[in-house]
């Protein structure tokens, strides 16, 4: 059983020929009436996914009070924009301007941008963060000019990716085709890939990805951050290192599913290569990557235990049951504390931010 959408790309494949796995990642997630990401509510129980704003009101507090700390870093520009790639609900963006409130002329000074493709999940947002009066974009490109404060928490794993596969003779790319009976299907390029030159070198049988879509908003990203200054945060699960391997993964109801079953109805993601995402961003002039570390490990230095306990303090016995348990799966090694990974961009000159060491570093 199929889907518009998937009908739609069968189409496409059977009067033009196969199309690369980013391809088919970007019609299934993007496509204008029936992509994933244009047309449902992801979020929650009801959804395929939950993220950690969802879980804890934590998490947004503390990344609310790391954004201002870095404002004041800046030496406190007015207007700044603030901007988060993918808000969810808004869950994040609203605990983190809760937060700030106390941060004197922070708040005076925010421009608030959200860069988001769901207009019932911009709805959403509309309602969480009542009495501000944020801004709609499609692309990041689109967010005007002007010193920056971006988050992107669980953004960049839904990006498109391309797959390969090591043969005997070399770097050949899955691409999506068509099965006899029309359904599609998983299969090799015939012939060797241009996106070699861009691959490790790897026995037969290796597999590898490679995502463009990430490395140019990075570099965009850092462009950004060289010309206008500011810092960015990037929340997102995946590894340190570029290497080998295939994480592209199919999600539908908080379950496995294949990657081509229902396009437009099934999530996909991928694990992040953070060190792609990093020398793409620091090729501008003036941006250093910090990190990445992980999730449990930032979060602790910011403070989430002390934070833990103060909710617990005004809560019932069964709420404060609830706190902890949200607190081990944001930090626990086990849950969402080591997979999940965090990376900062900003001035080259300053000193290593909050949450990226046990101890403070010079000035670089």
């Amino acid at each position: 059983m199929t889907t518009e959408l998937g009908r739609l790309i069968a189409r496409r494949i059977a009067l033009t020929g196969p199309i690369s796995i980013a391809g088919f990642m970007a019609e299934a997630l993007g496509h204008p009436r029936l992509g994933y990401y244009r047309r449902v509510l992801p979020l929650g129980a009801s959804g395929d996914f939950t993220t950690a704003p969802e879980i804890s009101q934590m998490f947004g507090e503390l990344l609310g009070a790391w954004l201002a700390d870095r404002w004041l870093v800046l030496g406190s520009p007015a207007p700044v924009r603030l901007v988060e790639l993918g808000p969810g609900r808004g869950a994040l963006m609203a605990d983190a301007l809760r937060a700030t409130r106390g941060v004197p002329g922070f708040h005076a000074a925010l421009d608030l941008h959200l860069v988001e493709t769901n207009a019932p999940l911009r709805d959403a947002q509309r309602a969480a963060l009542l009495g501000f009066t944020p801004s709609w974009h499609e692309r990041f490109d689109d967010v005007p000019a002007g010193p920056l404060l971006l988050v992107a928490n669980e953004f960049f794993d839904a990006l498109p990716v391309r797959q390969f596969h090591r043969t005997a003779e070399g770097w050949r790319e899955r691409m999506v085709g068509l099965a006899p009976d029309g359904t599609l299907r998983l299969a090799l390029a015939p012939g060797l890939t241009p996106f070699a030159a861009a691959l490790p070198e790897a026995a037969a049988g290796a597999e590898a990805e490679l995502c463009e879509a990430g490395r140019a908003l990075a570099a965009a990203l850092g462009a950004r951050l060289g010309r206008d200054g500011g810092w960015a945060l990037i929340v997102d699960y995946g590894h340190d290192q570029s290497g080998l391997g295939s994480s592209l993964q199919a999600v539908r109801g908080h379950r496995g599913a294949g990657i081509l079953d229902r396009p437009g109805e099934t999530d996909l993601s991928t694990h992040v290569d953070f060190a792609a995402l990093a020398a793409a961003a620091t090729t501008a002039a003036r941006v250093r990557a910090f990190g990445p570390v992980g999730q449990g490990d930032f979060l602790r230095r910011l403070g989430i235990a002390a934070r833990t306990q103060s909710l617990k303090r005004q809560a019932s016995p069964e709420q404060a049951h609830a706190i902890d348990a949200a607190l081990a799966r944001l930090i626990a090694p086990d849950q969402m504390g080591t997979l999940f990974r965090v990376l900062a961009l900003g001035d080259d000159r300053s000193a290593q931010p909050a949450g990226f060491s046990d101890t403070p570093s010079d000035t670089t």
